[in-house]
Protein backbone atom coordinates (compact mmCIF):
# COMPACT_ATOMS: atom_id res chain seq x y z
CA UNK A 1 0.00 0.00 0.00
CA UNK A 2 1.39 3.19 -1.18
CA UNK A 3 1.74 5.92 1.60
CA UNK A 4 -1.04 8.08 -0.09
CA UNK A 5 -3.04 5.07 0.71
CA UNK A 6 -2.22 4.54 4.17
CA UNK A 7 -3.16 7.84 5.15
CA UNK A 8 -6.52 7.89 3.47
CA UNK A 9 -6.77 4.36 5.41
CA UNK A 10 -5.57 5.94 8.87
CA UNK A 11 -8.22 8.59 8.15
CA UNK A 12 -11.16 6.27 7.78
CA UNK A 13 -10.26 3.60 10.24
CA UNK A 14 -10.03 6.77 12.73
CA UNK A 15 -13.90 7.27 12.24
CA UNK A 16 -15.41 3.83 13.00
CA UNK A 17 -19.03 3.12 12.85
CA UNK A 18 -20.04 5.76 10.27
CA UNK A 19 -21.57 7.77 13.52
CA UNK A 20 -23.21 11.50 11.97
CA UNK A 21 -22.34 14.55 14.00
CA UNK A 22 -25.50 15.54 15.88
CA UNK A 23 -26.06 19.67 16.47
CA UNK A 24 -29.55 19.48 16.52
CA UNK A 25 -29.86 21.44 19.63
CA UNK A 26 -31.31 25.06 19.02
CA UNK A 27 -28.28 26.04 22.03
CA UNK A 28 -25.26 25.26 19.71
CA UNK A 29 -22.94 28.06 19.41
CA UNK A 30 -22.61 28.48 15.86
CA UNK A 31 -18.68 28.53 14.40
CA UNK A 32 -17.82 31.21 13.31
CA UNK A 33 -14.68 31.24 10.96
CA UNK A 34 -11.21 33.09 11.40
CA UNK A 35 -11.62 36.55 9.77
CA UNK A 36 -10.19 35.80 6.01
CA UNK A 37 -10.39 38.90 3.18
CA UNK A 38 -10.13 36.53 0.26
CA UNK A 39 -13.05 37.04 -2.06
CA UNK A 40 -14.19 33.94 -3.22
CA UNK A 41 -18.00 34.64 -4.84
CA UNK A 42 -18.40 38.04 -6.19
CA UNK A 43 -21.60 39.60 -7.64
CA UNK A 44 -21.19 42.95 -9.27
CA UNK A 45 -24.56 44.74 -10.09
CA UNK A 46 -25.66 41.47 -11.72
CA UNK A 47 -28.93 42.04 -13.41
CA UNK A 48 -30.45 38.91 -14.74
CA UNK A 49 -33.96 39.27 -17.01
CA UNK A 50 -36.37 36.71 -18.91
CA UNK A 51 -37.63 38.51 -21.90
CA UNK A 52 -39.31 41.52 -20.48
CA UNK A 53 -39.19 40.18 -17.00
CA UNK A 54 -35.59 41.33 -14.25
CA UNK A 55 -35.95 38.79 -11.90
CA UNK A 56 -32.34 40.00 -10.47
CA UNK A 57 -31.97 44.07 -9.94
CA UNK A 58 -28.31 44.63 -9.47
CA UNK A 59 -27.23 41.98 -6.93
CA UNK A 60 -23.91 42.67 -5.76
CA UNK A 61 -22.37 40.13 -3.09
CA UNK A 62 -19.47 39.35 -1.52
CA UNK A 63 -18.47 35.60 0.44
CA UNK A 64 -14.72 35.34 1.60
CA UNK A 65 -13.33 32.16 2.33
CA UNK A 66 -14.64 29.76 5.07
CA UNK A 67 -17.80 31.32 5.85
CA UNK A 68 -21.12 30.49 5.29
CA UNK A 69 -23.08 32.71 3.72
CA UNK A 70 -27.28 31.78 3.69
CA UNK A 71 -29.62 33.58 0.99
CA UNK A 72 -32.84 33.39 1.89
CA UNK A 73 -36.65 35.06 0.81
CA UNK A 74 -39.93 34.55 -0.66
CA UNK A 75 -40.83 32.03 -3.22
CA UNK A 76 -40.47 34.19 -6.75
CA UNK A 77 -37.67 36.60 -4.79
CA UNK A 78 -34.61 35.45 -7.21
CA UNK A 79 -32.58 33.44 -4.93
CA UNK A 80 -32.99 30.46 -7.44
CA UNK A 81 -31.97 32.21 -10.64
CA UNK A 82 -29.53 33.85 -8.31
CA UNK A 83 -27.76 30.25 -7.37
CA UNK A 84 -27.70 29.48 -11.29
CA UNK A 85 -25.66 32.45 -11.91
CA UNK A 86 -23.49 31.85 -9.36
CA UNK A 87 -22.99 28.31 -10.79
CA UNK A 88 -22.62 29.51 -14.27
CA UNK A 89 -25.68 28.26 -15.21
CA UNK A 90 -27.44 31.48 -16.13
CA UNK A 91 -25.68 34.44 -18.10
CA UNK A 92 -26.30 37.91 -16.45
CA UNK A 93 -27.82 40.40 -18.79
CA UNK A 94 -25.87 43.81 -16.67
CA UNK A 95 -22.77 43.37 -13.87
CA UNK A 96 -20.96 40.54 -13.56
CA UNK A 97 -20.11 37.03 -11.55
CA UNK A 98 -16.34 36.14 -9.84
CA UNK A 99 -15.28 33.11 -8.83
CA UNK A 100 -12.34 32.95 -7.46
CA UNK A 101 -11.37 36.02 -8.73
CA UNK A 102 -12.10 35.00 -12.64
CA UNK A 103 -15.30 36.18 -14.04
CA UNK A 104 -17.37 33.91 -15.45
CA UNK A 105 -18.95 35.50 -18.34
CA UNK A 106 -16.19 35.80 -20.83
CA UNK A 107 -14.49 31.96 -19.62
CA UNK A 108 -14.33 29.03 -22.52
CA UNK A 109 -15.95 26.29 -22.02
CA UNK A 110 -12.79 24.09 -20.85
CA UNK A 111 -11.85 27.13 -18.33
CA UNK A 112 -15.04 27.26 -17.40
CA UNK A 113 -14.83 23.61 -16.33
CA UNK A 114 -11.74 24.39 -14.21
CA UNK A 115 -13.63 26.32 -12.48
CA UNK A 116 -16.46 23.93 -12.03
CA UNK A 117 -14.05 21.47 -10.37
CA UNK A 118 -13.19 23.72 -7.69
CA UNK A 119 -16.64 23.62 -6.34
CA UNK A 120 -19.61 21.27 -5.64
CA UNK A 121 -23.08 21.52 -4.98
CA UNK A 122 -26.15 19.35 -3.01
CA UNK A 123 -29.15 19.58 -5.56
CA UNK A 124 -32.73 20.08 -3.62
CA UNK A 125 -33.49 16.26 -4.30
CA UNK A 126 -30.21 15.16 -4.21
CA UNK A 127 -29.70 14.29 -8.03
CA UNK A 128 -28.55 10.82 -7.42
CA UNK A 129 -28.64 8.42 -10.91
CA UNK A 130 -30.99 5.88 -10.36
CA UNK A 131 -29.31 3.04 -11.72
CA UNK A 132 -25.84 3.52 -10.06
CA UNK A 133 -25.32 2.50 -6.29
CA UNK A 134 -24.61 5.17 -3.89
CA UNK A 135 -20.68 4.03 -3.93
CA UNK A 136 -21.25 4.64 -7.82
CA UNK A 137 -22.29 7.77 -7.60
CA UNK A 138 -19.89 9.58 -5.08
CA UNK A 139 -17.05 7.68 -7.79
CA UNK A 140 -18.47 9.40 -10.46
CA UNK A 141 -16.74 12.78 -10.11
CA UNK A 142 -13.21 10.72 -9.29
CA UNK A 143 -13.56 8.95 -11.98
CA UNK A 144 -14.64 11.68 -14.47
CA UNK A 145 -11.69 14.24 -13.28
CA UNK A 146 -8.95 12.37 -11.67
CA UNK A 147 -6.56 9.75 -12.71
CA UNK A 148 -6.73 7.95 -9.27
CA UNK A 149 -6.75 4.11 -9.39
CA UNK A 150 -9.67 1.96 -8.89
CA UNK A 151 -8.16 1.40 -5.81
CA UNK A 152 -7.71 4.54 -4.80
CA UNK A 153 -10.93 5.58 -5.56
CA UNK A 154 -12.42 3.17 -3.73
CA UNK A 155 -10.90 4.10 -0.40
CA UNK A 156 -11.63 7.78 -1.41
CA UNK A 157 -15.58 6.60 -1.69
CA UNK A 158 -15.21 4.91 1.95
CA UNK A 159 -13.74 8.43 3.27
CA UNK A 160 -16.61 10.76 1.71
CA UNK A 161 -19.57 8.24 2.43
CA UNK A 162 -17.97 8.29 6.33
CA UNK A 163 -17.66 12.03 6.49
CA UNK A 164 -22.13 12.05 6.37
CA UNK A 165 -22.33 8.77 8.31
CA UNK A 166 -23.72 6.63 5.18
CA UNK A 167 -20.88 3.93 5.20
CA UNK A 168 -23.40 0.89 5.45
CA UNK A 169 -25.03 2.24 2.09
CA UNK A 170 -22.33 2.10 -0.50
CA UNK A 171 -23.94 -0.72 -2.45
CA UNK A 172 -27.79 0.26 -2.04
CA UNK A 173 -29.18 1.82 -4.93
CA UNK A 174 -31.10 5.54 -4.22
CA UNK A 175 -34.30 3.53 -4.51
CA UNK A 176 -33.68 1.68 -1.57
CA UNK A 177 -32.37 4.83 0.74
CA UNK A 178 -34.49 7.07 2.02
CA UNK A 179 -34.83 10.84 1.44
CA UNK A 180 -32.80 11.81 4.16
CA UNK A 181 -30.07 9.51 3.04
CA UNK A 182 -30.26 10.70 -0.62
CA UNK A 183 -29.47 14.04 0.53
CA UNK A 184 -26.01 12.80 2.34
CA UNK A 185 -25.50 10.62 -0.31
CA UNK A 186 -25.61 13.95 -2.68
CA UNK A 187 -23.14 15.71 -0.06
CA UNK A 188 -20.78 12.75 -0.61
CA UNK A 189 -20.51 13.07 -3.98
CA UNK A 190 -20.79 16.76 -3.96
CA UNK A 191 -17.56 16.44 -1.74
CA UNK A 192 -15.89 14.06 -3.81
CA UNK A 193 -13.15 16.28 -5.03
CA UNK A 194 -12.20 18.05 -2.05
CA UNK A 195 -14.14 21.46 -3.02
CA UNK A 196 -13.17 25.04 -2.12
CA UNK A 197 -16.94 26.07 -2.45
CA UNK A 198 -19.82 24.20 -2.00
CA UNK A 199 -23.45 25.33 -3.18
CA UNK A 200 -26.57 23.77 -1.55
CA UNK A 201 -29.99 23.90 -2.86
CA UNK A 202 -33.02 23.95 -0.33
CA UNK A 203 -30.65 21.34 1.32
CA UNK A 204 -32.96 20.39 4.23
CA UNK A 205 -36.41 20.61 2.13
CA UNK A 206 -38.94 17.92 3.15
CA UNK A 207 -36.90 16.22 5.62
CA UNK A 208 -37.77 15.51 9.29
CA UNK A 209 -36.90 17.55 11.86
CA UNK A 210 -34.06 14.84 13.16
CA UNK A 211 -32.83 15.09 9.64
CA UNK A 212 -32.63 18.58 9.59
CA UNK A 213 -30.82 18.76 12.20
CA UNK A 214 -28.18 15.97 10.91
CA UNK A 215 -27.86 17.94 7.67
CA UNK A 216 -27.39 21.32 9.41
CA UNK A 217 -24.62 19.20 11.56
CA UNK A 218 -22.52 18.66 8.58
CA UNK A 219 -22.77 21.72 6.71
CA UNK A 220 -21.37 23.20 9.54
CA UNK A 221 -18.81 20.08 10.59
CA UNK A 222 -17.67 20.71 6.62
CA UNK A 223 -16.94 23.88 6.80
CA UNK A 224 -14.87 23.43 9.81
CA UNK A 225 -13.14 20.10 9.02
CA UNK A 226 -13.05 21.49 5.30
CA UNK A 227 -12.08 24.86 5.58
CA UNK A 228 -14.80 24.80 2.83
CA UNK A 229 -16.85 28.39 2.11
CA UNK A 230 -20.34 27.80 1.64
CA UNK A 231 -23.73 29.31 0.07
CA UNK A 232 -26.96 27.81 0.97
CA UNK A 233 -29.92 28.48 -0.49
CA UNK A 234 -33.20 28.06 1.55
CA UNK A 235 -36.50 29.17 2.86
CA UNK A 236 -36.00 27.00 6.29
CA UNK A 237 -35.51 29.67 8.86
CA UNK A 238 -34.84 27.44 11.83
CA UNK A 239 -31.74 25.98 9.83
CA UNK A 240 -30.85 29.66 8.10
CA UNK A 241 -30.76 30.46 11.20
CA UNK A 242 -28.77 27.56 12.51
CA UNK A 243 -25.87 27.50 10.07
CA UNK A 244 -24.81 31.26 9.13
CA UNK A 245 -22.61 33.28 9.47
CA UNK A 246 -23.91 35.68 7.54
CA UNK A 247 -27.38 36.18 5.83
CA UNK A 248 -29.15 37.68 3.02
CA UNK A 249 -32.74 38.34 2.74
CA UNK A 250 -33.93 39.04 -0.85
CA UNK A 251 -37.26 40.63 -1.69
CA UNK A 252 -38.17 41.09 -5.91
CA UNK A 253 -34.88 40.93 -6.79
CA UNK A 254 -32.94 43.30 -4.46
CA UNK A 255 -31.10 42.90 -1.44
CA UNK A 256 -33.68 44.34 1.31
CA UNK A 257 -30.75 42.77 4.33
CA UNK A 258 -27.73 41.78 4.86
CA UNK A 259 -25.73 40.71 8.23
CA UNK A 260 -24.97 38.51 10.63
CA UNK A 261 -27.60 36.36 11.99
CA UNK A 262 -28.25 38.19 15.42
CA UNK A 263 -28.93 41.54 13.06
CA UNK A 264 -31.14 39.84 10.83
CA UNK A 265 -33.55 38.91 13.78
CA UNK A 266 -33.38 42.65 14.68
CA UNK A 267 -33.66 44.13 11.19
CA UNK A 268 -35.69 47.11 10.89
CA UNK A 269 -37.38 46.55 7.40
CA UNK A 270 -41.13 46.09 7.43
CA UNK A 271 -40.51 43.01 4.65
CA UNK A 272 -37.64 41.22 7.45
CA UNK A 273 -39.84 41.85 9.99
CA UNK A 274 -42.64 39.63 8.54
CA UNK A 275 -40.78 37.30 6.85
CA UNK A 276 -38.78 36.34 10.27
CA UNK A 277 -41.94 36.55 12.28
CA UNK A 278 -44.56 35.76 10.38
CA UNK A 279 -47.86 37.98 9.94
CA UNK A 280 -49.06 39.82 13.14
CA UNK A 281 -52.23 39.19 12.53
CA UNK A 282 -54.84 37.39 10.11
CA UNK A 283 -55.47 40.50 8.60
CA UNK A 284 -51.63 41.30 7.91
CA UNK A 285 -51.82 38.11 6.32
CA UNK A 286 -54.13 38.28 3.62
CA UNK A 287 -53.62 42.17 2.93
CA UNK A 288 -49.74 42.90 3.45
CA UNK A 289 -48.24 46.14 3.38
CA UNK A 290 -45.06 47.75 2.86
Amino acid sequence: MSEEQQNIASFFAAKPGGNVPQHADPSHTLYLPPSSTQVVVQTKDLVKRFGDKTVLKGINLTVRRGETLVIMGTSGCGKSTLLRCLLGAHRPEEGAVELFGKELGPLSNKDMDSVRKRFGILFQSGALFSSMTVGENVALPLKEHTDLSQDMIDLMVKVKLELVGLREAEDLLPSQISGGMAKRAGLARAIALDPELLFYDEPTSGLDPIMTGIIDGLIMDLARTMNVTSIVVTHDLKSAFRVADRMVVLNEGRVVAEGMPHEIRGHPDPFVRRFIQGPIDAKTAVHPRG
